[in-house]
């Protein structure tokens, strides 16, 4: 999932009470909720270097029991150094320093670090990109299929609770009118957003407004982000649910043409909980599909069947380039295709979760072209 997600998850936890548990319980659900997420500096090197590390060995079970640790260690530090820094200024004014709020509990710190850390992973796992989960035992990639890497009913549902919790002062003000209008714009004028998702939204946010405006929130913030942690998680079993019943209608549909499925993703679509497209793979073909998994009978096949074919020496030595390494490893569905040219090939190599067959020219993750001359070498960027 996206850093928004993981971070107001890790805000609606506290808000459910667990705050008071502690000293420091928001700062270390929120960090923890995020920290797995440090090997994004792979991006700055390259979005293949990227598909290489991400959701690797900061994702992985040796580093998820470690996290917790580390981070409990930073938040005692912080917690410490706090006291000293303030002891010592009530000192220079002869008054003596109360702690206000919840006494530091390290046992219980390091509990919430653990539920932090591990949200992480738990909605990675939800959507079509995999998430390398026993790294660095095993590279295996796992899918739940479940969710959209950008959910907006994830950040409504997650944000709304914080957003009433944390909008008492100005700048607290502030700030969640920029991010809730930057949200609003991007969901209201995204092309792949349904008008009625859109109005939907407005909707919910319009509701917050109303909510904070009102006051009637003030004494409530805790069961209302209990409930509203309550709705994610039936959400989200619904939407797995969804990924099931779509991957059901893929083999049924297709074991009535006599095709026998190895494997079937069910990729959800961006605001439309009933809308999924997917890949289903034979031993030999890939099928492409659309279905609103709530109407079988809307189960369509989108163009024809992809060949699945071994790479041939050309396509082999397109893949031993180094600029495609992270997405060989990553590929979930590779299909491969070879044009000659003047003096070479041009070797398109997909990922058809993310890319059409006849797609042309890369566009986000999923698809690179390599350039090779006669004698199978790799030669400079392919003009595409």
């Amino acid at each position: 999932m996206d850093p928004l997600a993981h971070t107001l998850f890790g805000a609606t936890l506290a808000e459910t009470g667990l705050k008071k548990k502690t000293a420091l319980a928001t700062g270390t659900l929120i960090i923890g909720a995020n920290i797995p997420d440090v090997d994004a500096v792979a991006m700055l090197i390259s979005s293949d270097y990227a598909l290489q590390v991400r959701r690797g060995w900061t994702h992985g079970i040796l580093a998820l029991m470690i996290w917790p640790f580390l981070l409990t260690g930073l938040m005692l530090a912080i917690d410490r150094f706090r006291h000293w820094r303030r002891h010592r200024k009530q000192r220079r004014k002869d008054h003596l320093w109360h702690r206000s709020g919840p006494p530091m509990r390290p046992g219980v710190l390091l509990a919430l670090a653990f539920l932090g850390v591990w949200s992480h992973p738990l909605l990675d796992w939800l959507n079509t990109y995999g998430i390398r989960l026993l790294m660095p035992f095993s590279d295996t990639w796992f899918y739940g299929d479940t969710l959209f890497i950008i959910d907006p009913w994830v950040w409504l549902l997650t944000g709304a609770a914080v957003v009433l919790a944390r909008s008492e002062s100005w700048p607290g003000i502030s700030g969640w009118i920029v991010l809730g209008t930057a949200l609003t714009a991007l969901v209201t004028t995204a092309d792949m957003v349904p008008p009625a998702a859109k109005i939907v939204w407005v909707a919910g946010v319009a509701a917050i407004i109303l909510a904070r405006v009102s006051g009637t929130y003030r004494n409530a913030v805790q069961p209302v982000a209990i409930t509203l942690l309550i709705t994610v998680v039936l959400y989200v079993t619904v939407m797995f649910a969804g990924a099931r019943m779509t991957a059901w209608h893929a083999r049924s549909q297709l074991a009535e043409s006599g095709i026998e499925v190895r494997e079937v993703m069910a990729n959800p679509q961006p605001a439309r909980p009933l809308l999924r497209t997917g890949v289903a793979a034979s031993e030999n073909h890939y099928y492409r599909f659309r279905v609103n998994w709530a109407r079988p009978g809307s189960f369509e096949l989108l163009g024809d069947p992809v060949p699945i074919e071994e790479p041939d020496r050309i396509v082999e030595a397109a893949l031993r380039s180094p600029e495609v390494q992270g997405l060989r490893h990553w590929m979930r569905f590779p299909a491969y295709e070879v044009r000659e040219l003047d003096d070479g090939w041009r070797v398109f190599i997909r990922d058809l979760r993310y890319t059409d067959p006849g797609q042309d020219t890369p566009s986000g993750i999923g698809m690179a072209v390599v350039d090779l001359d006669e004698e199978l070498q790799v030669q400079g960027p392919s003009p595409h």
